[in-house]
């Protein structure tokens, strides 16, 4: 619960099929490098991380496919929705990205995005590493076990 007085962030957008398809095995909070509109935009929430990913390219990261749809009240000089966004990230964060994703099987996966307290947009990216099938369906039967479970808890309350 957030403290008296203290706002909590606002999540605009989740990935949620990241979650499906990847292990995420460790998280980082980036900053992004956005046009006015775009920050217009995602507040009122016209986004879709869906398709998206996030690559290293030299000594930058760089996120792709995500969509921004153009701002309402925009005019002629309204951004491009598919526009390749730069991430802000520490130097010794994106070091050690690199490192990481040139194993064999990760990659870097957008799962939230939201807006901080103090109006700030935040991308939260996972190093993710991809799901076989066998693995998608033993995350069911385990979702489906804990169900059940709680359905014979609140049973036996009664």
């Amino acid at each position: 619960m957030a403290e008296k007085g203290k706002k909590a962030e606002t999540v605009v957008a989740t990935n949620r099929k990241a979650f499906h398809d990847y292990h995420i095995e460790e998280r980082y909070e980036a900053g992004m490098a956005l046009q006015g509109t775009e920050v217009k935009a995602i507040r009122e929430g016209l986004v879709n991380l869906r398709d998206s990913f996030a690559r290293v390219d030299g000594t930058e990261v760089i996120l792709h496919n995500c969509h921004i749809s153009p701002y309402s009240h925009g005019n002629i000089m309204n951004h491009d929705p598919l526009r390749p966004r730069k991430l802000l990230l520490h130097r010794r964060q994106i070091n050690k990205l690199m490192g990481r994703t040139q194993q064999k099987g990760l990659t870097l996966v957008p799962l939230r995005l939201y807006f901080t307290p103090a109006g700030k947009a935040k991308l939260e990216i996972g190093l993710g590493k991809g799901k076989h099938e066998y693995d998608r369906r033993e995350d069911i039967k385990n979702r489906e076990s804990r169900r059940e479970v709680q359905r014979a808890m609140k049973a036996s309350k009664r």
